[in-house]
Parts: structure tokens; sequence; C-alpha cells
């Protein structure tokens, strides 16, 4: 479904010379598959994402979708961002029905789809309200009844739930994985937590630290349909015995790349 060659990135930092945030990725995402991607802050993994989005060029290496190579955004991929980018002016059901209305689709089709999603990520009721009068968990799941609603082949998620408190993340969790089982997208989503990456994922990639790199990829050979309760699925021993693997590798990582007792003690001199 989706293939990674050889891809690589870097960036003009402030002294104008070269940061390298990605350096020979190699990766291939199956059709229907749900894989999260894991890594030390700054290892290039919101960056791998958009790439993939065709939201930034890259130096080297391919993406292919389907066998079609990557040359910018497209409408067999939607993105969902951790700060919601819903439009402030338009109600919730404009929102999700954006993406459709712009692909030219109906008024009735596309106002019949977002409401089926809206009331699919809990929000049925809501459908004139503003943004600005929606809470955080909420503005999200209008974010996620967007992407979806354009009938995306590949589901391209950055921390999504990086802005929600934990009780809401809980349940964003939950109905994340329902609407997948429902809809079966290609979904590549990126986050900070190895608890939501190993509760999510079919598979788990873990990224060096920058420039980024595929460290690892474990599989997550925990049951297909996911309990719709994320927390007696946390308390479950394999998934205790992945999260523990993925620390350790991580703690590892930092290890690596923790300054010296000697170097410490002379930038400090």
């Amino acid at each position: 479904m989706i293939r990674i060659q050889g891809l690589a990135k870097g960036f003009v930092g402030r002294d104008g010379g070269t940061v390298e945030a990605l350096r020979g990725v190699d990766l291939d995402v199956g059709a229907h598959e749900f894989l999260t991607v894991l890594g030390p802050s700054g290892c290039g993994k919101t960056t791998l994402l958009k790439a993939v989005a065709g939201l930034v060029p890259w130096d080297d290496g391919d993406i292919l979708v389907d066998g079609v190579p990557v040359r910018g955004p497209g409408p067999d991929r939607s993105v969902v961002f951790q700060n919601f980018a819903l439009l402030p002016w338009a109600t919730v059901l404009d929102n999700v029905a954006f993406g459709l209305r712009m692909r030219g689709v109906g008024r009735e089709e596309r106002e019949e789809r977002a409401r089926a999603l809206i009331a699919a990520v809990g929000l049925a009721g809501f459908e004139t309200k503003l943004p600005g009068e929606l809470s955080g968990g909420m503005q999200q799941r209008v974010g996620i009844a967007r992407a979806l609603a354009v009938r995306p082949q590949v589901l391209l998620m950055d921390e999504p739930f990086g802005a929600v408190d934990e009780q809401t993340r809980r349940l964003l969790q939950e109905e994340l994985l329902a609407i997948w089982e429902e809809h079966r997208p290609t979904v590549v989503f990126v986050t900070h937590s190895m608890e939501e990456a190993v509760l999510l994922g079919d598979r788990v990639v873990l990224m060096s630290a920058r420039p980024g790199r595929i460290a690892d990829i474990v599989p997550v050979d925990l049951p297909r349909p996911r309990p719709t309760d994320v927390g007696a699925l946390g308390r479950s021993g394999r998934y205790t015995e992945i999260t523990a693997y993925l620390w350790d590798r991580l703690r590892a990582m930092h290890a690596e790349h923790r300054p010296s007792p000697s170097r410490r003690a002379g930038a400090a001199s």
C-alpha cells in the first residue's frame, strides 16, 4: 500500500548549516494496516508523516501509494493534526462536509455522509455548533470525522490526541479503534506514547534519534478487534511486555545521546 525507499530529508538550521532530519528510511505499510510510529523527540516522525502526505519535499528516495509516486497532496490521503485545524466560522456539519464540498459532492450526499460520521464519533446533536463552542476532545472528533468523510485510502495522524486530557484521550482511542474496524483505512499514526502505540497498532515502528532511521519494527500480537475498553487491554500481560521492550529501546537511545559527565562539566565551565 505505502512503500518508502531510501527517504532522506534535511533542513537549513538557524546557523545556516544543514540539519539532517531523516536518513535512509525504508518502510512498507500494508493495506488496511494500523501502523504506529514512535521515537525520541526530534527524530523526524512528523517530517516522515508530512512527506507521505505530500506536504513537504524530500531530498532523496521515493514514496509510493499503491504504486503511484507521491508528488504532493492527493485525495487518497487525509491528515489529522494535533491542533485540530477546523474552520472557526463553520458549523460542525460544514467542517465535516468541507472536503466533500471541495470534491464537488452534492449537498444532500455530503450532508448525509457527514451526519453519519458525526454520529459515529459521538457528536450527534452538535451539527450546528461552531468549533469555539466545543471542548478540545470534541474538536478532535470533528477533525477525525472530516478526515474520514472523503473516504481516504490512507489516514495520516500526527499525535491527534496529544492536546487532550487523559480521560478524553482514552475515549478517543476507543472511538478511533471502532471507526477503523468499520472503515479499515490504512493508518499511519505518530505518537510520543508507548502505551498508545501498542494499544492501537498492528506494528510499532521505532525511529532512532536524529537523523531519523528505522531502528526497530515491533509486531503487536494482540487480538483484533481490540476490546472496546482500552484500559482492560492495557492490563494484559502481553501489552505490558511490548511496552516494556519499547521503553528499554527508547531509554537506550536517550543514554547514547546523553552528554557524558565530563562534557557537561566542560559546557558549564
